[in-house]
């Protein structure tokens, strides 16, 4: 069966976007003002006011950019990773410095477990030293990113640090899967091509995929942060931008990766510690944590919760993937692997809906921290753009459709890879079952009333 894409359906035949992405100017246009808000985010972190609630700074980052990336991610999957500062960091230093140097093959092989690392190690530490609350705690975090940054690009070549080892690009790509706008090639022009694999190798009008990304090979949006370096090189017009279904390409994939799967679940279990940890209620459940381990360090205190809120989802899932493992004849590991993509709505949900919290209830900390900056006395108003009961009712719908895409998302995996052997149904059954208790749990924070962050 043909895979071409209609034209109608091309949004590259669009002489707004497909004259945009065409560009020489794209995306180093958005690239500029990116940079140029990151270094006043650093400047304000580093040398602004002391504290949180006045740093615009902490306000731009912890209000405003991390309540939105997962949004981006939805819409337009990675592009957020074209115009990231760090990556446009990546690129000056490799032409100034750059050695190109391959890849190592223990960060091919091993990447993305030391991406769930990091992802984990920066969100215990944000919680035991305080990073969100504390400017020069979220400046020293930059900080430490951009020595990453600079060495990979000093020595390996491309796009090293985002495609293996950036703990927002596991984030990303893993969120980017549901995205609902997606670049591929077509597979009837690209067995014709003759120019070498340009798409990949890069050309006189675009450099190299950043991401090590082969366009005619490509099928998920994990590594794909629309740069159009291929849409510029190919000779063929093979490319092809299209609007697709939220979460379709979790449906279908290939080759699932356990440890891509294991980062959606942890995710899962990273949202609720970031949600318990914000309750007014918190404080009673670490009193009595202390009492019962008989330590008020809360270093300690803090990790035991952390590793039982991550342990919760794993633990659910390894159980599940057993139980379906009896009745598919598919290995734990197996359907662990291919379900825990399933999680992935339901992460996104939750992961929104929690920073929801902090847009609505604390937006107006950006205005107010800018007129700090520019001398004048920030309002003793609320910060918050909307009711407490607004924001609520706007978690529980995102819940609800994050539920709706992770259960869709589970039946459609176990109709294509169990439908032949007539045991769809008794596989999607316990994966269903999880899904339900992990939206519950989504459901019952968010009842709770949430202290602010600024």
């Amino acid at each position: 069966m043909s895979t071409t894409t209609p034209p109608s359906r091309n949004l590259l035949n669009n002489r707004l976007i497909g004259g945009l992405m065409r560009s020489g100017w794209y995306p180093g246009i958005l690239q500029i003002p990116t940079a140029a808000v990151f270094i006043l985010i650093v400047w304000q972190l580093m040398l602004g006011p002391d504290s949180g609630h006045d740093n615009l700074g902490t306000a731009l980052t912890w209000v405003l950019w991390w309540p939105l990336i997962p949004v981006i991610f939805l819409f337009f999957g990675r592009f957020w990773c074209a115009i990231c500062p760090f990556a446009t960091l990546s690129d000056a230093v490799q032409k100034l410095v750059g050695l190109n140097r391959q890849v190592p093959k223990f960060l091919k092989n091993y990447g993305i477990w030391m991406i769930d690392a990091m992802f984990i190690l920066i969100t215990w530490s944000d919680h035991v030293f305080g990073v969100v609350e504390s400017p020069w705690g979220s400046g020293i975090l930059l900080l430490l990113l951009t020595t990453g940054v600079v060495v990979c690009g000093a020595f390996f070549q491309r796009r090293t640090w985002c495609r293996y080892l950036c703990f927002l690009g596991g984030l990303s790509g893993n969120y980017a899967r549901t995205g609902m706008i997606a670049l591929r090639a077509t597979p009837e022009v690209c067995a014709t091509c003759t120019s070498k694999a340009a798409c990949f190798n890069g050309s006189e009008r675009a450099p190299a995929c950043p991401m090590f990304e082969f366009p005619r090979q490509m099928d998920s949006n994990a590594n794909c942060n629309l740069c159009a370096n291929c849409v510029k090189s190919c000779p063929n017009g093979s490319l092809t931008l299209t609007v697709r279904k939220p979460t379709s390409e979790l449906w279908f994939i290939r080759k699932p990766k356990l440890e891509e799967a294991f980062l959606a679940v942890v995710i899962m279990g990273i949202v609720f510690v970031q949600n318990v940890t914000m309750l007014e209620v918190w404080k009673g459940m670490l009193a009595w944590l202390e009492g019962v381990l008989g330590t008020d360090n809360y270093a300690v205190t803090f990790t035991i919760t952390f590793v039982l809120a991550m342990a919760l989802p794993v633990s659910l899932m390894a159980l599940t993937a057993f139980g379906a493992s009896k009745l598919n004849g598919a290995s734990l590991a197996k359907n662990f692997a291919m379900f825990g993509y399933a999680i992935i709505p339901l992460d996104v949900a939750g992961h929104v809906a929690h920073n929801l919290f902090h847009l609505f209830a604390e937006g107006k900390a950006v205005w107010y921290t800018l007129l700090v900056l520019l001398g004048q006395e920030a309002p003793s108003a609320s910060p918050a753009l909307l009711s407490t009961p607004a924001i609520q009712l706007m978690q529980y719908v995102l819940i609800a459709l994050g539920v709706l895409g992770s259960l869709y998302a589970a039946y459609r995996i176990a109709k294509s890879n169990f439908a032949v052997s007539g045991k769809t149904w008794a596989t999607f059954a316990p994966y269903a079952a999880i899904v339900a208790v992990l939206g519950i749990i989504n459901v019952v924070l968010f009842v709770l009333p949430m202290a602010m962050r600024m």
